[in-house]
Formats: C-alpha cells, sequence, structure tokens
C-alpha cells in the first residue's frame, strides 16, 4: 500500500517571473485507485503531473509532495526502515522518484532509434532496482562501502559486462509475461523504442513499461489523445491491469469520458485555475461531457 499526497502545491515556470500555474492543489492517490484528473486546457493538470516526476521546467513555491509507503509495499525481500516510509519526493531527483514507484506515462513518447524496447525497459528496471536499494540502504552501510572503494579505480573497460539484477534470459520470460498480461503482440520485443510506432502503439508502449517497472503510482498524462477505438480499449484494459494484477494506483488526466467508460474512475476531479475545484465519483465525468465546466466554475466562484 502506497499513498500518493499532495499538500497546498503552489508552482510557476523555472524562469524569473515565471507564471503561476498551481494555486493550492490538494490531492491524494492510493494503490489500487483510479483517479480521473479533468479540466480545460490550460488548468495546471501536466504541470501537476510533471512536479510529481521532477520536471526542471516548473519550480514549487509552495507545498509538499508526499509519498506514504507500507513496510512491505516492494515485496518480502526489500526491508523498508520506519523512518524511510515517508518521502518528500520535491526533495529528490526524477530517478529517485522512479526508484520509490512513481512513474509518469508521456502524452508525445519519445522515439529512440538503435534501442529496442527489450534493452530498454531492462536497464531501466535495473536502474530502477539499484538505485531503490541505495535509498534504503543503511547509512553505516554506505561508509563502509565507500570505505572499501577508496583508492580504487573503476572503468567501463574493465571486467565483464554488468548484468544487472534481472539478467537477460530471467527479463526476457518476465516481459513476455506482462505482454501476455496485456494481450501485446511479441513482435514488439525487438522493435527499436517507439520509432515507426503508431500512436496508439506508443501509448500501449507507455502501459507496458508501467507493467514492467511495477510503480506503486502511475501518472498518464492524457494516454488517451489521439486513439481509435480499438486501441482505445487495448489501452484502456493495460490500465485496468495495472490496477487489478498489480495494485498500482492510477492519476488519469483525460479531456474526455470516453476513456472513462472502459477504466471506471473511484474519483473524478476537476481542476480550474491551478487548484482542484471540485471531486466526485464517475458520475461526475459523464456531467462534464454533458455540460462542459461552466457551471464548476459558477459553482466554485458562488461559494467562494
Amino acid at each position: 500500500m502506497a499513498t500518493l499526497e499532495i499538500k497546498n502545491l503552489h508552482a510557476s515556470v523555472a524562469e524569473e517571473d515565471g507564471e503561476q500555474i498551481l494555486r493550492g492543489v490538494d490531492l491524494e492517490v492510493n494503490s489500487g485507485e483510479i483517479h480521473a484528473l479533468m479540466g480545460p486546457n490550460g488548468s495546471g493538470k501536466s504541470t501537476t503531473a510533471k512536479i510529481i516526476a521532477g520536471h526542471p521546467a516548473y519550480e514549487v513555491t509552495d507545498g509538499e509532495v508526499l509519498l506514504h509507503l507500507e513496510d512491505d509495499e516492494f515485496g518480502a525481500d526489500v526491508d523498508i526502515p520506519a523512518d524511510k516510509r515517508t518521502w518528500n519526493l520535491l526533495e529528490l531527483e526524477p530517478n529517485e522518484r522512479a526508484a520509490l514507484g512513481i512513474f509518469l506515462g508521456f502524452q508525445y513518447p519519445a522515439e529512440i532509434e538503435g534501442v529496442t524496447m527489450t534493452n530498454f525497459l531492462r536497464t531501466a528496471l535495473n536502474a530502477k532496482l539499484e538505485e531503490r536499494e541505495e535509498l534504503f540502504e543503511d547509512e553505516d552501510e554506505e561508509e563502509t562501502e565507500a570505505d572499501e572503494d577508496e583508492g580504487y579505480e573503476t572503468s567501463p573497460m574493465e571486467g565483464p559486462a554488468d548484468e544487472g539484477e534481472i539478467g537477460v534470459a530471467e527479463f526476457q520470460q518476465l516481459l513476455k509475461e506482462k505482454m501476455e498480461l496485456l494481450d501485446m503482440d511479441e513482435k514488439f520485443m525487438q522493435r527499436y523504442l517507439n520509432a515507426g510506432f503508431s500512436g496508439g502503439e506508443k501509448k500501449q508502449n507507455e502501459v507496458l513499461q508501467a507493467a514492467i517497472l511495477e510503480p506503486s503510482i502511475a501518472v498518464l498524462d492524457e494516454i488517451d489523445s489521439g486513439l481509435d477505438i480499438d486501441r482505445l480499449q487495448d489501452v484502456s484494459e493495460g490500465i485496468n491491469a495495472l490496477r487489478d494484477e498489480q495494485g498500482t494506483g492510477v492519476l488519469q488526466i483525460t479531456h474526455y469520458q470516453r476513456i472513462l467508460e472502459y477504466v471506471e474512475p473511484d474519483h473524478v476531479h476537476v481542476m480550474l485555475d491551478g487548484k482542484i475545484a471540485k471531486s466526485g465519483d464517475a458520475s461526475l465525468a459523464e456531467e462534464l461531457e454533458d455540460e462542459g465546466y461552466d457551471w464548476v466554475r459558477e459553482e466554485v466562484y458562488e461559494t467562494a
């Protein structure tokens, strides 16, 4: 069980006199829950996602982004000390946030020629496991290792290639299992990362990455944009599998109610002017589809 807790988050564009975008966001997402974050363009949805992941283009001026972990969050093999079960993500680098279980699915995934999906995903998984081990390492152990390494020089040209915690054969089996879970064609395995992929295939690949990395909280930024109905169903089935099979908490950022017909949210939040203006259940998304956002804005300003 993990909880992402956003408290009174204020943020601006990270430049001199940068525009303020977030004006006090409060939000809590637990493992095994699906939250839909909706709102008009420019309301702060994608900014919220990027700040959770640690994007350098934004400066947090107030508030906290906390990740609370239960002792068994990463399984019996990982012992989380009592003093390391709550982390302020704003104090961590993006790779450290990922190691603790934060995943960001991009709206426009990058294409990388020459790097196969298999190699990319295995490298990402091993990097996450290594970083997580360092984060939970006892301080005395860190000092001992530093003493042992002192006086030695290392070179990438010396010794055998590092296989990482997850070897090639083990990873191939894991990848096959995850692709079967998401009903993906195994031909994806040896294709270059997103190169020549359709928009739908890129979004499916984002869900596959989340399945491999097994995040506690997955933030999916408009993963439904540009999808035809068949690919939308495929991506939706993958998101449901993340929640149902892995217990991942999902923050689904979307403009449209249509994906929520296949991925039923536990909670729906409306963001206006850099704040969460209204929250409700799945029926709120249907009301927004029918009536737009003006009624929410009117309701908020009448109450204020």
